[in-house]
């Protein structure tokens, strides 16, 4: 299974900020739409992710200072991305060595979507029951 078949099984409305945008603005985006990152757009290109470990860091480094800085100056870049072919074990491998739980999917250098290890989790799980009640079904008729 691929990255493409998890955004395809599921309506995305992505929610991005600009560099420019304040951090205490995309703290807020974050929290009300209950999300841990989003990708920060410029020219409608991924010019990073804001996530709340970028957050975390920035108040303990500067306080409540840090509130009216800009998204750019704490922003994770450049983004680790994914294209919509990549394979969800890959993607869960990549996640996994760089600490990361949000990925970027981009196509010919524009986003189409966003992941999260959880996404990817779940699709596994699933994955993992359905192979369970196929191996059942074949024990009880066989």
């Amino acid at each position: 299974m691929t990255i493409a078949r998890i955004l395809d099984r599921r309506q995305q409305d992505i929610v991005s900020c600009q560099p420019h945008t304040t951090v205490e603005e995309a703290a807020r985006m974050l929290a009300a739409r209950r999300i841990g990152a989003m990708p920060v757009l410029e020219n409608g290109r991924i010019a990073g992710i804001f996530s709340e470990r970028d957050l975390l860091y920035s108040i303990s480094q500067q306080g409540l200072e840090a509130l009216v800085r800009q998204v750019g100056e704490v922003m994770t870049a450049p983004a680790i991305t994914v294209e919509p072919d990549t394979g969800v074990i890959e993607a869960l491998s990549l996640m996994t060595r760089r600490r990361i739980r949000h990925l970027p999917v981009e196509r010919a250098g524009r986003m189409i979507g966003i992941v999260s290890i959880g996404d990817l989790v779940k699709y596994r799980i699933e994955l993992a029951e359905a192979e369970a009640e196929q191996m059942r079904e074949y024990i009880r008729t066989a």
